[in-house]
């Protein structure tokens, strides 16, 4: 059975007019809005000269993830005023569902409100190595509306909400002092350990200098050194000493290895004598 024009027109038209057809335009009006203005943010923050890199990532993160919570909020309205459905009117007759939905508000604005702070307080952005709540480590992966992603050592993804965090121990603001401690025998001369140690502090300077956070004339802010004996009877097995230096945030994982390996080869090439633990045995004879 052939149409006509305007049957075809007047098909196409109903099509449009029923309700489906308008969420589903409706819906892909706001994704594409969604991903117009996604766009725009990517772009003016990759090229701004205001923020550092992972500055920049932390900020498109945390807008773009706005955005999408804005665009998926938007949508919800529409669906619901497209079905005739008035918000107002639902929650005033819902009762215990309107409460729970406030706690839900309330939740969602705590959550806001945290990755806005943490954001504009700088306490960390994309790319830093963190713990959170003093038992959450790892690097920042993205911060978002509501959460905060951490990319665990063992490779798992953490989510934590932005309202849930805490405490921030960041490892990447600029300043990262190495402290190793070196424990001896009571056995070994303490004169000689400290000639040793010495050494030691001339080694990790050469050998990880570049490492060094610099002032602007390109010298070690603090390079490494020997700060003294730091106890005579460390839980009662030796001598202990302290090793210090500041290096930079971006190697300091790296450079915190490097340090206790050369420490090592040269307590070993110079015969320092660790502190052993023994244990006596005693054979008890039956009569």
């Amino acid at each position: 059975m052939d149409l006509s024009w305007e049957q075809f027109y007047q098909t196409i038209l109903l099509i449009f007019e029923s309700r489906i057809a308008k969420v589903i335009i409706g819906g892909l009006i706001i994704l594409i809005f969604m991903l117009f203005f996604q766009r725009i943010v990517r772009s003016i923050f990759s090229k701004g000269r205001l923020l550092d890199a992972n500055e920049s990532n932390t900020m498109i993160s945390l807008l773009n993830s706005i955005i999408k919570y804005v665009a998926l909020i938007g949508f919800i309205f529409y669906f619901l005023h497209v079905f005739g459905i008035k918000i107002g009117s639902m929650l005033a007759g819902a009762g215990v569902l309107g409460i729970i939905i406030g706690f839900g508000a309330q939740s969602l604005v705590q959550d806001l409100l945290g990755g806005l702070f943490i954001v504009y307080e700088k306490q960390l952005k994309t790319g830093d190595y963190v713990i959170v709540n003093d038992v959450h480590s790892g690097t920042v992966e993205a911060i978002g509306f509501r959460i905060l992603k951490i990319r665990k050592w063992s490779g798992a993804l953490l989510s934590i909400n932005n309202g849930q965090v805490q405490t921030i121990e960041n490892f990447n603001e600029g300043r990262m002092r190495i402290i190793e401690k070196i424990t001896t025998s009571f056995e070994q001369d303490p004169q000689e350990t400290e000639l040793v140690i010495e050494q030691i502090c001339s080694a990790l300077n050469r050998e990880l200098g570049e490492h060094l956070l610099k002032d602007l004339s390109g010298e070690p802010i603090e390079p490494f050194k020997y700060i003294g004996m730091a106890s005579t009877n460390e839980d009662y097995r030796g001598f202990s000493f302290y090793i210090v230096g500041l290096c930079q945030d971006a190697t300091y994982w790296q450079t915190a290895r490097d340090t206790r390996g050369i420490i090592a080869k040269y307590l070993y090439k110079h015969n320092i004598k660790m502190p052993e633990q023994h244990v006596l045995t005693r054979e008890r004879k039956d009569h």
